[in-house]
């Protein structure tokens, strides 16, 4: 038998949490027939993913700056490839769901991580309505935090039977491991340094700045830590000049992004998370499987999704705050442990790779493999 054809259009397929959650998707979901488009042609995500289990679509560029010829040209593309599904993700990829709009050319599904740095205190009135009108037509709405759960429901306008909170899950069992010597040595990380870390795309939303400014005001105190950056992007040449610039550059480590963070992640001590918008970041559940206490701005299901023994640690936006926290687990040691332990245990009960891919399988098959039913 075929297996149906799923066409899911990222905005980009660089390596972050949506795209990680489809690589872990492809590897552990039914057998569908997955390919690939990204908007800005970026495919380094393919690098997480098996050769072979997902194919790149090479189309045509979508054009800028008409929004309805790029919609007529992804159109044109869609009738050409004719696949049993159609999937988009984020605001980025709405030239698809309108060109599939009216008339649709194959039953569609939207998915949902979040919003960028220009609509983390609010969604644009333009952009909302157009994604109103755009994603009430897709068979289903995929969210993974109830605070989207509740934007897309107020502000969209999803019907609840096409509206769906399908949580984060990862590996929980590739985190309960010991770090990887050899490469804590290749960043020059020693056995007896204590980490700080942080796993993040180095864009704006995630404000990387925030976290260095927030280190260095206990640093001093600590001369034995060490804030470990996992991750890259635009930022990254401007975050190491502001660690040059406040005398932390040997005690800033950046490791640029890595296939396996799973491999350093268990040498933390805390994770840290410093964004002005999250959701609900792959990054915490991954430290929350590797037993990490986690220190965190006060965003998106973060509170929620931590154990009730962490959630004081997540609070306020400013870099005092996160400062203050992330003081109050260095000094309280033994409890900095209990908080890990109970975070891995919600994890493991709530956070697991297989509920989450049986869930987006029931709704992959509903609306590829049976669209009438």
């Amino acid at each position: 038998m075929v297996p149906c054809h799923i066409l899911h259009v990222f905005p980009s397929f660089e390596i972050g949490g949506s795209q990680r959650r489809f690589a872990a998707l492809a590897a552990d979901g039914k057998d569908f027939r997955h390919t690939v488009y990204a908007m800005d042609g970026c495919y380094d995500a393919l690098s997480l993913i098996r050769a072979g289990a997902v194919e790149q679509l090479d189309a045509e560029a979508i054009p800028k700056g008409s929004l309805w010829q790029a919609a007529r040209t992804c159109r044109r593309i869609l009738r050409a490839v004719k696949p049993d599904l159609l999937v988009t993700y984020n605001w980025g990829s709405i030239e698809w769901a309108l060109a599939n709009r009216f008339a649709p050319l194959s039953p569609m599904m939207h998915i949902q991580d979040g919003f960028g740095t220009d609509e983390q205190a609010e969604e644009r009135l333009s952009r909302k309505l157009m994604r109103g009108f755009a994603y009430r037509a897709a068979g289903a709405v995929v969210v993974p935090s109830h605070t989207l759960e509740k934007i897309a429901r107020e502000n969209w306008h999803i019907r609840p039977d096409r509206l769906h909170y399908i949580p984060n899950g990862i590996d929980i069992a590739r985190f309960d491991r010991p770090a990887d010597g050899a490469l804590l040595a290749e960043h020059g990380l020693k056995p007896e340094d204590k980490i700080i870390g942080t796993v993040a795309a180095l864009r704006p939303e995630k404000n990387i700045g925030r976290l260095i400014e927030a280190f260095s005001h206990i640093a001093p105190d600590y001369p034995d830590y060490k804030l470990v950056i996992i991750g890259d992007g635009v930022g990254r040449s401007a975050l190491k000049m502001l660690a040059e610039r406040i005398g932390l550059k040997s005690r800033v480590i950046f490791t640029g992004t890595l296939k396996k963070p799973e491999l350093i992640l268990p040498a933390f001590d805390i994770m840290a998370l410093s964004s002005d918008t999250e959701q609900m970041p792959l990054s915490v559940i991954e430290a929350m499987a590797a037993g990490l206490p986690v220190a965190s701005t006060d965003v998106g299901d973060i509170k929620q999704m931590v154990a009730e023994e962490n959630a004081v640690y997540v609070e306020g936006r400013e870099a005092a705050e996160l400062a203050a926290n992330l003081r109050d687990l260095i000094e309280l040691r033994d409890a900095r442990t209990l908080v890990g332990q109970a975070n891995k245990k919600k994890a493991v009960a709530n956070f697991g790779i297989k509920t989450m891919a049986a869930a987006y399988d029931q709704l992959f098959d509903l609306l590829a493999c049976h669209p009438q039913d």
